[in-house]
């Protein structure tokens, strides 16, 4: 049996008429650029998270870049973010003007809530949480900690659209949230796509203005921008899969409940939260990343056994990125995590016969019947 990690060809011929029909629709039209496919995903991206706005971007970086630009950021000013995420959350602070200080993970693989507090100085301006692999943080305890000190809260929220914490969706709690479509994600177009939510206005019209050259609704110029419209094709796309999210979603967690039963008594590895297994939090599952002993010997055994798995972001952390010299927190559980953890497939195309042959396989590793 061959089961990929992600079936990039599987996310087309699943329902290849549909998107051909759309694809034709959209070029007969002549409606490339802002025309109403992408007015209509932006209304209804916002109406699903209840956010009041909603923009649809290049990809998920240009998301929270323009997010930070909005906000005048100081070479001086520092952001804290979880030290587990991908590159871009700590280059987009760049981009923004400040500087990414990463912190160590929790029992959770998400963001310390105790390395949060500790990292936090003169120069801390605000906290940029990762709600990683479709799971959201604890945000009590990150606005909390925001309210006491005066910070700012920029959620990078790419893998977990969809994902609530105390039945509010991840991207809702601080001034703008972010999305990622890229085609793995749960809602994930034929390409690069992005998205931001936000409730205030004016942090709406400033990020409108600048995703577009700067030019407001009427079209009329109002400030320096860049280019980040999304295209309207990839908003056709994701118009259509979007109707059938919340079973997307449901499919992934019953997925999830699968892989929990088979290798929840597996001694050697430590597991994802079940899908049931806290109230406060609704995971979507985005990844099942978990922690394995004899990590390396595992993702070749079970690559030779037609399995595709994956080390996330190359098996490195933010503060073990030498080469971009980012100062960082005492980050002792990340660097254990990242010498353990590896995803295996996740997604919505996947049949129960093919998760029960890859929790097979992972206890004949491991000598359990």
């Amino acid at each position: 049996m061959k089961i990929p990690f992600f079936n990039y060809q599987g996310l087309y011929q699943t329902d290849k008429d549909k998107y051909l029909e759309i694809f034709d629709n959209v070029c007969r039209e002549g409606a490339f650029i802002m025309q109403e496919d992408l007015s209509n995903f932006e209304k209804s991206l916002a109406e699903y998270v209840h956010s009041k706005y909603a923009i649809g971007v290049a990809n998920g970086t240009d998301a929270m870049e323009l997010a930070l630009l909005t906000l005048k950021l100081k070479p001086e000013d520092e952001i804290i973010i979880s030290t587990h995420t991908m590159l871009a959350t700590a280059s987009s602070i760049i981009i923004g003007g400040a500087k990414p200080v990463p912190v160590d993970i929790g029992d959770d693989y998400l963001i310390n809530y105790e390395s949060i507090e500790q990292a936090i100085n003169k120069n801390t301006v605000g906290i940029m949480p990762t709600q990683l692999n479709g799971r959201t943080c604890n945000m009590d305890k990150i606005l909390k900690i925001a309210d006491k000190n005066g910070l700012f809260i920029i959620e990078d929220s790419a893998q977990a659209l969809g994902s609530k914490f105390k039945n509010k969706y991840a991207g809702t709690f601080g001034i703008s949230g972010s999305y990622s479509f890229y085609p793995a994600k749960v809602l994930g177009s034929f390409g690069d796509g992005g998205g931001i939510v936000c409730n205030d206005y004016n942090i709406y019209d400033k990020m409108f203005q600048m995703h577009d050259h700067g030019r407001n609704k009427d079209g009329e110029v109002k400030s320096w921008g860049r280019n980040s419209r999304m295209d309207n094709l990839q908003a056709a796309f994701l118009n259509y899969k979007f109707k059938n999210y919340d079973k997307i979603i449901s499919r992934r967690r019953e997925l999830a409940g699968i892989y929990e039963e088979l290798l929840k008594d597996n001694e050697f590895l430590n597991l994802p939260p079940s899908p049931n297994s806290c109230s406060d939090h609704f995971d979507v599952y985005q990844n099942y990343e978990l922690i394995a002993e004899r990590r390396d010997e595992l993702k070749l055994f079970l690559g030779d056994n037609g399995i595709g798995t994956l080390i996330q972001w190359g098996g490195k952390a933010i503060h073990q990125w030498e080469e971009l010299d980012i100062s960082s927190s005492n980050c002792i559980k990340a660097d254990n995590f990242f010498k353990k953890c590896i995803m295996l497939p996740m997604n919505d195309m996947l049949n129960n016969n093919e998760i029960y042959y890859i929790c097979e396989k992972i206890n004949q590793f491991y000598g359990i019947k």
